[in-house]
């Protein structure tokens, strides 16, 4: 066998792997991975409750759910896409960032569609806890895209909590370094509760 073709089809292997290793948190019917699990007050679940040993970060954060709605990047991408251009705390300068609305995620989670509240958490375990009122008004997305590129995992992404700060006077009346305190980068989980 050629080296040079053994080699890549075992790099082929390689990333399929890691695919295929996470199936017991995969949604059913996803293509890939859960990048977003939504919990508490869900009536469309896709998978089971948290399990401590594969749903290692969740754990590690003290997180307890029965059921959830999990979102691969395929199903992310599949809802409507909303841009926005905000100028962004990190250089001050405009960027691009698109993703579906946050409200049309709890949406088809099967969330309440009156009197719901998110806990908006990060892998890094911060979190924020924002009123739907709120996720109307300022049109928060889940951006997975910054500058039409793919926010990948070390930088703002894979997925991000956002809104458009510049659009709205109470906010663009603040410091640039003010506006974002309610959007977390690195998002992997949102908590969806009633009251």
């Amino acid at each position: 066998m050629d080296k040079r073709l053994f080699l890549g089809a075992t790099a082929a292997g390689a990333l399929v792997l890691p695919w295929s290793a996470g199936a017991a948190q995969t949604p059913k019917g996803a293509k890939g991975p859960a990048l977003l699990t939504v919990t508490g007050a869900v009536g469309k679940p896709n998978r089971d409750g948290l399990d401590p040993v594969l749903d290692q970060m969740m754990a590690k954060q003290k997180l307890a759910f029965e059921k959830a709605r999990a979102f691969d990047f395929s199903a992310l991408v599949g809802l409507p896409a909303i841009t926005v251009r905000p100028t962004l705390e990190y250089d001050s300068k405009v960027h691009t960032l698109k993703g579906p609305l946050l409200t049309d995620i709890a949406s088809a989670a099967g969330a309440p569609s009156t009197g719901t509240r998110f806990v908006l958490r990060a892998i890094d375990g911060y979190n924020v806890t924002l009123s739907l009122a709120d996720a109307r008004k300022y049109r928060f997305i889940i951006a997975t895209h910054l500058d039409g590129q793919p926010m990948p995992l070390g930088g703002l992404g894979p997925l991000w909590a956002v809104y458009d700060a510049d659009r709205f006077a109470d906010m663009a009346a603040k410091p640039v370094a003010d506006r974002f305190a309610q959007c977390p980068w690195g998002l992997f989980h949102m908590e969806v509760f009633v009251g």
